[in-house]
């Protein structure tokens, strides 16, 4: 009986190692392959969104938020059967996102000229366990050279990431996969905050459904129009602009800073384009009578300002077709942030009215 135990012991573990990582793997580093998705290319830890040694008044909240690594993406070609990931952990997230989300890793291919979802993975809030193993995100594939996108945790911080092809294999980096560059500043609701995987953003919908590159800076909590983040803005290399700049904050925060936001960024980037989006209808409102009167006061104000911004300045655009929610009010998840179909709902109210602004600049 004790040879019999020993012996399942043996193929448990045996089975339980091959699971959390293949013997023979080739690992390259992402940061040696193509990182696309970033506002801000050139940052010393390519897997945070800001440089802050070269703008200062941040807060300890904004730092927080830009040094995650939501919305970046690797492009990379490979014609392995097999990929895996294995990252190394600054901060592990416990966001109320899912784990595939905040602390994830999301991978696509192009098949048909479409980015089809190809394999997705989680880790564990423990990250002295965590750092350092490899998860499977795709197996038994063709040998076929392959267009692999990447997206990685849109609420955790990373110091390395590795992906992991079959040995003998061939990895390499890959081409810039998205047209032009533009920078997408928001909210949570720009951040990813509620989707199930990484891919799953607005950001995300939009690049992959126009071809162009939405470059995510979303900030949970924190996009009220500030003063630190127009001085950076205004120096990044885009070529549009689009705010999802109504969601945070109040009337009297989108009275004070809007104008002052528009003309720090327009003083460097005259001629390119800033489109402002109206922010979603919030479930909550439904019955909350609080919450209710907030939203529609803030919601006044940014149409009554937006109304004389886009007379006063040129370049200046509003949509207001900003909409993640269902005939059936059903989409989202907390009463504020939408489940992955309100936000595909809201990537697709807005691609229209977006990409025909874009248009009028030579942005196609």
């Amino acid at each position: 009986m004790r040879k019999l135990l020993t012996s399942i012991l043996l193929v448990f573990m045996a089975v339980s190692l091959w699971a959390e990582g293949p013997e023979k793997m080739t690992y390259v580093e992402v940061s040696d392959l193509r990182i696309v998705g970033k506002v801000f290319p050139d940052t010393p830890n390519p897997y945070e969104r800001m440089d802050f040694t070269k703008f200062d008044g941040w807060t300890a909240k904004d730092i927080n938020l830009l040094e995650m690594s939501a919305g970046i993406i690797v492009s990379f070609k490979t014609n392995s059967p097999t990929i895996w990931v294995m990252p190394e952990f600054k901060e592990i997230s416990q966001s109320m996102a899912s784990g595939f989300s905040a602390r994830g890793f999301d991978l696509y291919i192009k098949k048909n000229d479409m980015w089809l979802w190809a394999g997705s993975c989680s880790y564990r809030l423990d990250k002295e366990k965590e750092n350092g193993r490899a998860r499977l995100l795709v197996e038994n594939m063709d040998n076929s050279m392959k267009e692999c996108i990447m997206y990685l945790p849109l609420y955790s911080k990373m110091t390395s990431v590795k992906i992991g092809v079959s040995d003998g294999s061939t990895i390499e980096t890959g081409d810039i996969p998205f047209r032009h560059r533009i920078c997408l500043h928001g909210s949570s609701f720009m951040h990813g905050s509620s989707t199930g995987r990484a891919g799953q953003t607005v950001p995300g919908y939009l690049t992959r459904m126009t071809g162009m590159q939405f470059c995510s800076l979303g900030v949970s909590g924190d996009c009220r129009m500030q003063p630190q983040f127009a001085n950076a803005l205004k120096k990044a290399d885009v070529d549009a602009f689009v705010f999802d700049a109504f969601s945070n904050g109040n009337a009297a925060s989108v009275e004070k800073n809007l104008f002052n936001f528009i003309e720090t960024i327009q003083s460097e980037k005259p001629g390119v384009p800033l489109i402002f989006m109206t922010t979603i209808w919030r479930e909550r409102r439904n019955f909350n009578q609080k919450v209710d009167k907030a939203e529609r006061e803030k919601i006044e104000m940014a149409d009554k300002l937006m109304k004389q911004a886009v007379k006063k300045y040129k370049d200046v655009y509003y949509v207001t077709t900003s909409n993640a929610t269902s005939e059936l009010h059903d989409t989202t998840l907390d009463g504020t942030h939408p489940a992955d179909w309100g936000y595909y709902l809201w990537a697709e109210s807005v691609r229209k009215p977006i990409t025909k602004i874009l248009a009028k600049y030579g942005i196609k």
